[in-house]
Formats: C-alpha cells, sequence, structure tokens
C-alpha cells in the first residue's frame, strides 16, 4: 500500500541521518535478526534435460538450528550466537549482552531490528538501554530493509541449497563451519552483495 510505502521511505530517511550520527560519534550501527536454518532439503534451481526426471533426496526432518546476529556493514563484520531452544525475550536479552562484549568500548550502540514481539518487550528494552544499545524498529513486514537478510541468503547458498543431509549431526557440523570458519574468510568479499542499498518493496493496495 501507498502508507507502507511512505513508512520505508520514512525509514530510509532516518537511517540515512543515523549513519551520519554514527560516523560522527562513533556510534557502531548493526543489523539483527534470528535465522532458523533446517535440515529438510531446500531446492533452489537445477538444470534437467528436458523430458527427462531427476530424482532427488529429501528428508522429513524438523531438525533446526536457532541463531541470533548482526552484521556491522562499516567493517563487515558478524556477531552471531546459537541458541538450543527457540528464541524469546531472554534469548534477545543475553544477545545484546555478547553485542556489548564486542563493543565494550562504545558508549552508544545501534541495532536495527523488526517489530517481533519478542524484540518489542519491556524487559528487552530495558536491558538495551542499560547497554547503552539504541533500538531501531523497522517498519512492519520490512525484511527488504534488513541488511542482514542478505547475508541469510549467502548461508543457504553456500551450505543449504540443494544439499541433502543424512543426518543431524551432519547438517548442524554444516551450519556451524560456515558461521566459525568460512564467514570470517568471504565476508569482505561480500561487500557488493550485502549493502545499505535498500529497495523499497511495494506491496498491493
Amino acid at each position: 500500500s501507498k502508507a507502507d510505502v511512505a513508512k520505508q521511505k520514512e525509514f530510509i530517511e532516518i537511517y540515512e541521518q543515523l549513519k551520519e550520527l554514527s560516523v560522527a560519534n562513533d556510534e557502531p550501527i548493526l543489523f539483527f535478526d534470528g535465522v532458523h536454518p533446517s535440515m529438510q532439503t531446500k531446492l533452489s534451481y537445477g538444470w534437467i534435460r528436458k523430458g527427462h526426471e531427476k530424482e532427488i533426496s529429501t528428508t522429513a526432518a524438523k531438525t533446526r538450528i536457532n541463531i541470533l546476529g548482526a552484521i556491522n556493514l562499516d567493517d563487515m563484520t558478524v556477531v552471531a550466537k546459537e541458541y538450543d531452544k527457540n528464541i524469546t525475550g531472554t534469548s534477545i536479552i543475553n544477545f545484546c549482552d555478547v553485542i556489548k562484549e564486542q563493543y565494550f568500548e562504545k558508549k552508544v550502540i545501534h541495532l536495527i531490528l523488526d517489530q517481533a514481539g519478542y524484540n518489542k518487550s519491556f524487559e528487552v528494552r530495558e536491558n538495551a538501554s542499560k547497554l547503552g544499545i539504541h533500538l531501531h524498529y523497522l517498519p512492519a513486514y520490512s525484511p527488504n530493509l534488513n541488511a542482514i537478510e542478505r547475508l541469510w541468503k549467502v548461508m543457504n547458498e553456500e551450505t543449504r541449497n540443494n544439499v541433502f543431509f543424512k543426518t543431524a549431526k551432519e547438517f548442524k557440523s554444516r551450519i556451524r563451519r560456515f558461521f566459525g570458519e568460512e564467514l570470517p574468510e568471504i565476508l569482505l568479499n561480500l561487500r557488493s552483495r550485502i549493502t545499505d542499498k535498500f529497495h523499497i518493496k511495494k506491496t498491493a493496495n
């Protein structure tokens, strides 16, 4: 709708002002979100000769990993942590502590995040305030304005797309290897893909 487009444009204007402020005051900006990669086979693309059929191994396993992550586009660093249980307000509070540990020398940290209920709870906002973390909420239903969504896309390309995992152990090991070993090596090469050149998402009226 026109209202949704207007809210997205307003956010982008606020973000541009925030960038100027962050440079002047040395206040990092991080884009934050959770991701829940699952063991189920994720089909993305493939070439099959016309008139032929191709069998693709799949699994009905519901195993998944719960990860919270934040990316700083200025230096392309990522903070990520895996959680055993579903993401809750307690998880968000803990992750804010992790971010503060990473940026302990910064008085103010700006965190851009969506409007999920647990992100907006009083406890989360109170803890963030104590840590000097300023929360900036995206317009509703605007993943196109969250740069870390592009990182999740890269994660899927590198680890899950068109891959059949035989066991949960194999699946979890692959995801953990991506974040622990591979991502730090390729992040700087992802500058052209993970950016804040946002596109307005037009929705139906």
